[in-house]
């Protein structure tokens, strides 16, 4: 009697045993650097879903999630180390950067390894086309927040722009976008300027925008911290009142600090949280997890990432292969996650989601709108 309900102990601890199961995600982001700000609130609304998921048993109850991280340092180079560690770990996923740069870098290694990877905020819509079948962006790509921006702003009688950009990165090419969709609108851009990534000084850049008479409508630009703010305060130091527009890349704290300076920004993001949302309903649960308000969107967007993960793994009927999840990511319709359905198929890897338009008001966000974009008037990626 003794012997048969041991064996029956040990069968049944081996079949527990083996039907536990692990999906291994392998994150390749920064942690410290010049895209911290982006890859840190990410990282951590990615694992408050990980926790969530585990806490019910892991994902189909069944499928813990465990991540190995690994900080690229906002370096390229430290990128292409980070991730070739993650494939020698036998990753499952890899999440890269926030940024289309560095996660190009490592395209040709996800897709020798048939890894996919999926980038945590970049949104340069070269990113998936460039990367390859294995690659994959988590954000509202930089032509179709264009789209949207640049149509709010000629319906609001907003017809004449100055675009500044960078070529540093493919992100702050994103006024090029922009400046097509308001020319096929109708509108006109009467000047352009470029500017380095970290530049120390803009006061010469405003003092042109000063000088344009009549001055422009809009000053559209995606630089982001620390050249937004510089750039801001040197073109309101320069009595510039042009209506300002920026891009996701000032979803931070830092611009609702500006005070004065920064009043009436407009920026597009991926996300609001409107009474009843999705992301209303993340941002309590954020709360109660930490201990304190989530200040930007990019924790949602982490939180977004997991979501579809999870629904890969169970449109791949619980499997955890790499192939299968990649497989499956392509052809994920609506997935529920904080900020918007995300959508995958019929796409080259860039994700069909919301857009939202925020203003700055009195330090607060001011939602404008949540649009949905001309399909016609969507520029193709700008191959660079």
């Amino acid at each position: 009697m003794k012997k048969i309900l041991l064996s029956t102990v040990l069968a049944f601890a081996m079949v527990t045993t083996a039907s536990a199961e692990t999906l291994k995600i392998g994150l390749a982001t920064a942690q410290s650097g010049g895209l911290a700000p982006y890859d840190v609130p990410v990282v951590t609304g990615l694992k408050i879903a990980v926790e969530e998921l585990n806490a019910a048993g892991g994902i189909m109850g069944k499928i813990n999630i465990e991540l190995i991280e690994k900080d690229m340092r906002s370096d390229v180079a430290q990128t292409i180390i980070a991730v070739q560690e993650l494939v020698d770990a036998e990753v499952s996923v890899i999440v890269l950067p926030c940024d289309a740069d560095p996660s190009l870098a490592v395209t040709g290694i996800v897709d020798e390894a048939k890894i996919p990877a999926i980038s945590t905020c970049a949104s340069s819509p070269t990113l998936p086309l460039i990367g390859g079948d294995f690659v994959f962006a988590n954000f509202p790509g930089d032509n179709v927040q264009a789209t949207v921006s640049a149509s709010w702003a000629y319906e609001q009688g907003y017809k004449s722009a100055f675009i500044l950009y960078s070529p540093d990165t493919q992100y702050t090419t994103l006024p090029l976008y922009f400046a097509d969709v308001i020319k096929a609108l109708g509108g006109s851009v009467v000047g352009t300027e470029t500017y380095s990534l970290g530049q120390p000084d803009f006061s010469s850049i405003a003092t042109k925008i000063a000088a344009i008479s009549p001055q422009p409508d809009i000053v559209m630009t995606s630089a982001y911290e620390p050249d937004f703010p510089s750039f801001l305060k040197a073109l309101r130091a320069a009595g510039v009142t042009s209506q300002v527009i920026g891009s996701d890349g000032i979803d931070s704290p830092t611009t609702f600090s500006l005070g004065k300076v920064g009043e009436n920004v407009v920026f597009t993001t991926a996300g609001h949280a409107t009474k009843g949302s999705e992301l209303e309903k993340f941002n309590a649960l954020f709360k109660q997890k930490t201990g304190k308000d989530s200040d930007t969107v990019f924790n949602a967007v982490g939180y977004d990432l997991i979501k579809v993960i999870e629904a890969a793994v169970i449109s791949a009927g619980g499997s955890t292969d790499s192939q299968a999840i990649r497989d499956a990511i392509a052809e994920l319709e609506n997935v529920q996650g904080a900020t918007s359905l995300i959508t995958y198929k019929g796409t080259t890897g860039m994700p069909v989601r919301q857009v939202s338009i925020i203003r700055v008001k009195d330090g607060e966000r001011e939602l404008v709108g949540q649009p949905a974009p001309v399909a016609d008037l969507i520029p193709a990626p700008r191959m660079q």
